[in-house]
Order: structure tokens, then sequence, then C-alpha cells
């Protein structure tokens, strides 16, 4: 976390990294997603001294994250579905698209 981090910030970073790495992910790259969300709010907040113009007008991380939940309109992501088999260890998953993957964890 930047220097200046509020404690708030750094909950959100634990609680985004910890969740990250619940879904599978790797450390290193739980730690990314979770580094790029906080800061992607902080800048939304203005609570950072540089945004990009996609951090201050796309939608919010939670937004985001809310329509990709399992109980969005498309189910769980590919990301969500990859995590699953990769977890139960099948077969040729590296080479599958969503709609495979869904099929070989039996249509979830």
């Amino acid at each position: 976390m930047p220097r200046g981090s509020s404690p708030k910030r750094e909950r959100q970073y634990e609680h985004i990294k910890e969740s990250a790495e619940q879904r599978g992910e790797s450390t290193k790259r739980a730690k990314e997603i979770a580094a790029r969300t906080v800061n992607k709010e902080r800048a939304r907040s203005g609570e950072s001294k540089t945004a990009s113009k996609s951090s201050t007008q796309d939608m919010s991380s939670a937004r985001r994250g809310g329509r990709r939940s399992h109980s969005g309109s498309q189910g769980p992501t590919y990301d969500q579905l990859y995590a699953e088999a990769q977890r139960r260890n099948i077969h040729g998953r590296s080479d599958m698209n969503k709609a495979q993957l869904k099929r070989a964890l039996g249509g979830k």
C-alpha cells in the first residue's frame, strides 16, 4: 500500500487479497488485484494525487464485482470456473472456454 494510506484502505486491501486467495488466485495475483482495486477506489474518492480518466469515470469496482458475481445473469466468471476446475483437477481446463468449463463442472 502507498504511504499515507488510511486504515480503511489497509483493511480493504487485506479483505480483497484474502478473498482472491480463497477463490484460488495465487498470492502474487491476489496482491495485484487488491492493489489495483484499492488504488482505483482511492482515485475515485480523491485520495490520490493523480487519477486516470477510466479510474474516475468508469463504474466503481464494487459495482463491477456485483455485476460479475455468481448471482449475475451470466453466472460465475471464467476465472471463477477455471479456479473451480483447477481445484477439482479437471484435465484440459487450460484449453477450455467458459461454456466448456461449465459443462466439465457439471453444468454449474
